[in-house]
């Protein structure tokens, strides 16, 4: 624990974020990193609660309280030791993850919840700072080699562990630079490629090799890599689109949120862009739909390429303010959110579904929409039907169109079709969420390819995961230790 009376004596302090006047005028960080008292003020708000529900509520099971102590106590570089014992990749987590740790903290039963966070960040960052991450090479080669297919953060989580423990790993990675959500999903305001890139060179220290530009499934049969390895990974993320099929989607202007954020970061990195493929916001009226990350980060990025206005059209009601009966303490809370991107400005609109799309000369120009009303909940399902509002038809100016709605499952064209591998009902590969194989021997899979869309915090628990899968497959036992502490 920290203090044992810090809960009692300090509130909670959010991370502090730059002037929006400021961080729309770049690329950098929104966050400002509080002085390390203040961090370790917040470390004391930790309480002694018996049973730490924070670390159920971290899909890595990350020891919280152990970390948060050590942090109070001004025993950074122990913390640092146990924080990376279940987290590979800290930086990454610290900033963009959501933090489901907090929402099942015991404190915020009735209080704020501690700032696990934030904390998570100070540690990782004076890491870096001090020079204490280093890299750390397997002490034996097992002969082996695995070849991880995706460089996301599922990918890089398994790569790192599999090389640690004496394979010999291999990533592949389909776009020009390495990172998959991490270098293209996410703005550099939320995560700058510079911390990626210092992840990357240490894992080259250690032993990875990363092959950029080279897609499986087109630039590399799947027949050659079964024979070149001894373990196939897929880590190939949900990369298909969920699309809106109405009235006018044909019309020029209207695109899918990945291509418009991975395009941007490509420009923030100083890549040339095809001037016929550009995509860019500035002086538009934008739409965004979906209300997710993906369209936060599309209305940030809106903001900061100079967009004429933004609007976020989300068809779901807007959440209570306050946690709802339907998610209880320790469950992840519906509520709503503000992210920095919508604190940047914009206009939300929620509980709205899009008609069609009209204009001329075959450019969209404008959004048709309607209200919607939502009945009472389906006692099998849960669900809660929706109709339209008699009279609530409504139109908005739409010169881009950006389609944030989420992704159905992985490209099946290529890599996923030659392998064989079976599909689960949801069209995601299907494997074990314990041995992570799929139908085809030696072929394993982890991440959002194998469990849908989510988070990369999950991401980065099934590649840990399954590198101890396939260290098992290879060597018949592993030293690789999971979630729950077993080997």
């Amino acid at each position: 624990m920290g203090k044992a009376t810090g809960f009692l004596e300090f509130g909670r302090a959010d991370t502090p974020y730059r002037p929006v006047e400021e961080r729309l005028r770049d690329w950098r960080d929104v966050q400002i990193d509080p002085p390390v008292e203040a961090v370790q003020e917040q470390a004391a708000r930790c309480m002694d609660c018996g049973v730490p529900f924070c670390n159920s509520g971290c899909p890595l099971g990350n020891i919280i309280p152990d970390w948060n102590d050590l942090a109070y106590r001004d025993k950074w570089q122990d913390a640092l030791t146990r924080l990376h014992s279940t987290n590979n990749f800290p930086e990454f987590t610290g900033l963009v993850c959501p933090a489901p740790c907090e929402t099942a903290c015991v404190l915020g039963i009735n209080q704020d919840p501690v700032t696990i966070k934030q904390i998570e960040w100070e540690i990782i960052r004076r890491g870096w700072d001090e020079g204490w991450v280093r890299p750390q090479g397997p002490k034996r080669r097992t002969g082996r080699s695995v070849a991880v297919v995706g460089s996301g953060p599922a990918g890089l989580a398994a790569a790192q562990q599999l090389n640690r423990a004496g394979h010999t790993v291999t990533v592949f990675e389909k776009q020009d630079r390495i990172g998959g959500l991490l270098r293209y999903g996410i703005p550099d305001f939320k995560l700058e490629k510079w911390i990626v890139d210092r992840r990357l060179d240490q894992m080259r220290e250690e032993g990875v090799s990363f092959q950029a530009g080279v897609e499986v499934g087109r630039d590399l049969a799947p027949g050659e890599l079964r024979k070149s390895f001894d373990a196939v990974l897929l880590c190939l993320g949900s990369e298909d689109p969920r699309d809106l099929p109405v009235a006018g989607r044909e019309l020029q202007g209207i695109h899918f949120a990945m291509d418009f954020l991975r395009q941007n970061n490509k420009r923030v990195a100083g890549d040339p862009i095809d001037p016929a493929e550009e995509i860019l916001a500035t002086g538009k009226h934008v739409i965004v739909l979906g209300g997710g990350d993906t369209g936060s980060d599309c209305v940030g990025t809106s903001h900061r390429q100079g967009a004429k206005s933004v609007t976020s059209i989300e068809l779901l009601e807007r959440p209570p303010e306050e946690r709802d009966a339907s998610t209880p303490w320790p469950m992840w809370p519906l509520v709503y959110r503000t992210s920095s991107s919508h604190a940047e400005g914009g206009e939300r609109e929620f509980a709205v579904t899009t008609r069609s799309f009209e204009g001329s000369e075959g450019r969209v120009e404008r959004l048709r929409a309607a209200r919607l009303a939502f009945g009472d909940p389906d006692p099998a399902t849960g669900r809660r039907p929706m109709d339209e509002i008699a009279g609530s038809e409504f139109e908005l100016d739409a010169d881009l169109v950006l389609l944030a709605m989420g992704f159905v499952h992985p490209l099946h064209e290529g890599l996923v079709e030659g392998l064989g591998v079976r599909l689960d009902t949801r069209g995601n590969v299907e494997a074990g969420p314990r041995d992570f194989a799929t139908s085809e021997p030696g072929v394993f899979a982890a991440g959002d390819c194998r469990r849908g869309q989510s988070l990369v915090v999950w991401a980065q628990w099934e590649g840990r995961e399954a590198a101890r899968a396939v260290d098992r497959y290879l060597e018949t036992s592993s030293l690789l230790q999971s979630r729950d502490g077993h080997y």
